[in-house]
């Protein structure tokens, strides 16, 4: 199995406002990476399927020529995550294109394209573009879960059983390292809690008590209060958490997962949490997505669902357009520098 990697501490860069002065900013965890293919060569860039002012404005600020597609197209951003097929023929149809930028950090629906053309085309992702604002949602289901918020919201009369449990100096697990799990543990920080990294490498993570690697998750789950998955989807971590993993947690933790409804076993999470194997699970993701009308998780007192929307349109959109600057900037270069959320094909994501 394999989670999100991170190559450098966090490290936030150009804000992308909306509205306000501060705005989110991108969390960047692989400037200075190595790109998995030769730099891509510079030249036309075409924004697909359908043109957005906000991200042609992003090309040409950088310098970039946007056109149609056609022969001498070079690099793609492409727009539409549920439209794979459609970047399929435009990589058919226009061989020379050497670099593509992917709308969501995610890539799996992408990840049969990033295999078959990842040996000659740079693929980049909005990887860690919207780590603030997926993070903060990670951060409400965690305290929403800790506060039984799930139940008090469907009540309809008044409690008189006391319930909750306060963050404060718990033990959380983060499956993943990339920048949602680290802006993550930076919210965590005033909280004092203590955090163990689950991740490829052991490498030290910032603000984690501890790093272990991936075949070391059910050695730690049994002292996680909090569980809280950011990790990315591939084929080694389908059904990252399964009855095993669930029998292991504590019957009080919580789990929070931010990242694809594919990492856990959705039957299994639903007899977990029916069992009280575990107290409660924030979810903005689920399989199937969407979750169906009168689907047990609907009316699982133990649940909190939210519609997978971490992050909105209005908040993704400048933060995308940022990622897509800053990548026409590097592309335009020609050196290869610069690039930040590249794929790799090999990890798959």
């Amino acid at each position: 199995m394999s989670t999100e990697q991170s190559t450098s501490s966090s490290a936030p860069v150009t804000p992308a406002a909306s509205g306000s002065a501060r705005g989110h900013r991108a969390v960047v965890t692989d400037a200075g990476a190595p790109l998995p293919v030769a730099p891509p060569t510079p030249g036309p860039i075409a924004v697909l399927p359908t043109e957005a002012d906000l991200h042609v404005d992003a090309v040409t600020a950088a310098g970039g020529t946007v056109a149609p597609l056609g022969d001498d197209t070079r690099g793609v951003v492409w727009l539409d995550a549920r439209d794979p097929a459609g970047l399929a023929e435009a990589l058919r149809s226009a061989p020379g294109i050497g670099w593509v930028q992917l709308p969501f950090a995610g890539v799996d629906a992408f990840a049969h394209l990033i295999e078959e053309h990842g040996d000659r085309v740079l693929f980049t992702s909005a990887k860690g573009a919207y780590a603030e604002p997926v993070a903060e949602h990670a951060l409400a289901l965690t305290l929403g879960t800790l506060r039984v918020l799930q139940q008090r919201a469907r009540a309809t009369s008044w409690a008189t059983e006391p319930q909750g449990v306060s963050l404060y100096g718990r033990e959380v697990l983060v499956i993943g390292a990339g920048g949602i799990a680290l802006e993550y543990i930076r919210l965590l920080a005033p909280f004092e809690v203590s955090v163990t990294v689950v991740r490829r490498s052991a490498d030290p993570v910032p603000g984690a008590a501890r790093t272990v690697t991936t075949d070391e998750l059910d050695a730690v789950l049994p002292d996680a209060d909090v569980v809280m998955i950011a990790a990315a989807m591939t084929a080694g971590t389908a059904k990252l958490f399964g009855p095993e993993q669930f029998a292991l947690m504590k019957p009080s933790a919580r789990l929070v997962n931010i990242a694809r409804g594919g990492l856990v076993d959705t039957d299994a999470l639903v007899q977990a949490l029916r069992d009280g194997e575990i107290a409660a699970a924030g979810l903005d993701v689920t399989d199937p997505e969407p979750l169906p009308d009168g689907h047990p998780l609907w009316s699982e007192p133990g649940a909190i669902i939210t519609p997978h929307q971490a992050d909105t349109p209005d908040m993704v959109a400048p933060l995308l357009a940022e990622r897509v600057r800053v990548n026409t900037t590097a592309f335009l270069g020609g050196s290869g520098d610069g690039f930040v959320g590249v794929v790799d094909p090999a990890a798959g994501y």
